[in-house]
Formats: C-alpha cells, structure tokens, sequence
C-alpha cells in the first residue's frame, strides 16, 4: 500500500480539489492518504471560508484517509516554515510520497531550482541586490533564480512547492515528491470554468454570484459563512493595532518599520482593506501583511516562529485511517492526540485560543462546543 501525503487548505474543497483526490487514486490505486489541513486561517493569512470540522468531513467523503491538523503557529508563516511543518508532520506518519499540484507539472525542475537556491554561491547574493533594490523576499528569490537558470516561475503552487523540496532535501526526509499539473491560476478572481480556484470561489461567494457549479454539493451545504467577518476583525484589530501602537515591533512579521507605517494611517482608515492599501509596498505583499496582522491580533511574538512540533492532533479518519494509526501508534516520536487535555503543549493552547475567537469573528459561535469537545469525526467505510 503507497501511504500518500497531500497538503491543502480547502478554502472552501472545490472540484479541483476533487481532481486533485482522483488523479492521485490513478497514479496510486492502492494507496493510503494523510491530509495535513490548514484549520482556521491559512499561509496567506487569510480566514478559512468553511471550519476545521466542516473541511474534515468533506475530506473523508473523497477518499482522504486521516485528516491531521497543522497548528495555526505553523500554517500562517511563510512558505519556507509552512512547508517545513507540514511535511514534518507527514514524515512522522511514515508517508512515501508528497503529492502537490504545480504548473509547471515537473518535479526535476523543482529539484535542480532548489539545488540553485542551495548550493550555488551566487544565488544569495543576487537576492539581496534585489532586496536593497525595495522587492520583496519572494519576489528576490524568484528573480535570482531567473538570473541563474533563465527559468521563469511565477505561480503560487510552482513557488511553495520549492519549499516542499527544499525541506526535504534540507531535512534528509524520505518523503518523496511527486506534481499533478494544475489545471487553473490559483490567483484568478473569476469564474471560467467548473474547475476554478478558490479565490474566485471566495469572491463570488462574497459578490453574491453564481459558484455552485464550481464545488460539490458539500461544500454548497456547508458554505455559509456570515460576509460581515471582515468588518468584526478590522475594528477589534485596530482597537488593538491603537492600544498598542508604540509596541508593535515584538511580533512576528513586523520589522522594517511597518509599524511606523501603521502608526501614520490608523487612526484615518476606516475598513481592513484600506489599512492594508495604505501601508502596502512593493517589499510588503499582501500575504506578508495579512499574516503580520493576524500574528499581531492574535499576540504572535516573534519567538514564537520556531516552536517545536511535539503533538500530532487528529481530526479525522475512516476505517483504513483508524487500522493505520494502531499500527503506527507505538513507533512515533511525537504523541498523536485528540484533544486539547490530551498534553500540555504552548503550540496547542495557542490553537485553542485562536480557533474560540475565529468561531466567534465569523459568527459560528455554537461550534465553539464541538471543538472543546475535540472528537475526531470517525466514518464507517
């Protein structure tokens, strides 16, 4: 049986994800399969359209075999950190193959752009020029590349699965890494077909126009999140944002005075998306400041980057997931747990903190007794 390990934040499970499940069920009709799942907010540091719960449900329903969750300390860091953790997490699981989509669909690509960014002693050089020149890290690293290997990589699933190689290779995994080809930009704002990505999906949902064609009926059911969220999210953080306008600078992703930034434009700005128009630069992307100001609202301190993983927390499983657990249970490293008494762990007090308020910011406070509850969701089949 080929264990697979899948990495994704179903913001909201659509038919791409779907394709993602079948095509792996054709490369591996016999296989087992691990999603490592991004809970509440994801690596753009956005807030996810559908819960924990609601994700883990689906997932069990189109062939995933365990749903493990990867702790909001983990899932809202840059690409680099978000990968490291999450396939860390599949390592421990004794997972074979990491399966991702990717444009560019070749995984030796990836490989010997990753030995570029390792081993080639001009390539840190060349990152920093273009960090003194005002880009942004991302964008630095991907125009060194350029420079060195004249290969151009411009979409989000080619640029994190860098980092998924990058891990493995660093950490002398035994994961292996395999691409399906993405099928769409994940980055397009509108619909085209009835395999788009989830940023139309959100955006139609939030304008109020037609999606359904694009995810399953699942997803449909479960896709009713309150759109005034944002509103709820922006007021409490620029409450604190004021409170603590003269102390920024302990959390993490605040540096290179953006809090003075902040400082000149927050009293005046009246909706989240104006605070992050007026202190956008082209060194400050829009996912690099949507995860700073989670980290801020949510008291990230910059210490807290590097935490160890000490738990494996398990969300879901169906019968094969329930049988392999029994058989790994007794050689893992770290503690599988189910709930949050279950050890007493900073990463995992902080998940319990972040999830309770998230609940409440989106309107979705009668979950608040299911996740204290903490049961994974079992299926029958």
């Amino acid at each position: 049986m080929d264990k697979i390990g899948i990495i994704c934040e179903y913001n909201p499970f659509h038919n791409g994800h779907i394709y993602h499940l079948k095509k792996i069920k054709e490369m591996f009709p016999d296989s087992f399969i691990t999603l490592v799942l991004s809970a509440s907010f994801t690596e753009r540091g956005e807030f996810s359209f559908l819960t924990k719960w609601e994700k883990t449900k689906i997932a069990l329903q189109y062939n995933v075999d365990l749903v493990v969750e990867l702790p909001f300390l983990f899932a809202t860091q840059s690409a680099d950190n978000f990968a490291y953790y999450a396939i860390s997490i599949l390592e421990n699981l004794g997972m074979d193959y990491l399966i991702f989509g990717s444009e560019t669909n070749d995984i030796d690509v990836l490989k010997n752009l990753v030995s570029t960014t390792l081993y080639n002693k001009d390539y840190d050089k060349l990152v920093k020029n273009y960090l003194d020149l005002g880009n942004s890290y991302p964008s630095s690293c991907l125009k060194a590349l350029y420079n060195l290997t004249n290969i151009n990589l411009t979409n989000s699933n080619d640029l994190l699965g860098l980092s998924y190689v990058k891990t493995i290779i660093l950490n002398n995994y035994h994961i292996k890494p395999l691409t399906i080809k993405r099928t769409n930009n994940y980055l397009d704002k509108e619909i085209t077909s009835h395999i788009t990505s989830a940023t139309s999906i959100r955006e139609a949902y939030l304008n109020n126009k037609d999606y359904k064609d694009t995810i399953p009926i699942e997803t449909y059911n479960y896709l009713n999140l309150d759109k005034n969220y944002l509103d709820r999210y922006f007021f409490l953080l620029k409450y604190k944002l004021i409170n603590e306008i003269n102390d920024l600078n302990k959390y993490l992703d605040v540096k290179e005075g953006i809090d003075i930034r902040i400082k000149k434009v927050i009293y005046k700005v009246h909706t989240y998306q104006e605070l992050i128009d007026n202190i956008k630069t082209k060194r400050f992307t829009y996912n690099k400041l949507n995860r700073m100001f989670l980290h801020i609202f949510f008291n990230v301190l910059k210490e807290d980057s590097n935490k160890p993983l000490n738990y494996i927390r398990i969300l879901g499983f169906n019968q094969k997931g329930r049988l392999y657990l029994k058989t790994i249970k007794n050689d893992l490293t770290i503690p599988l747990i189910t709930n949050y008494k279950d050890i007493d762990d900073y990463v995992l007090k902080f998940e319990l903190k972040v999830t309770l308020l998230y609940l409440q910011i989106i309107n979705k406070e009668e979950l608040i007794k299911e996740e204290l509850k903490s049961i994974p969701i079992k299926v029958d089949y």
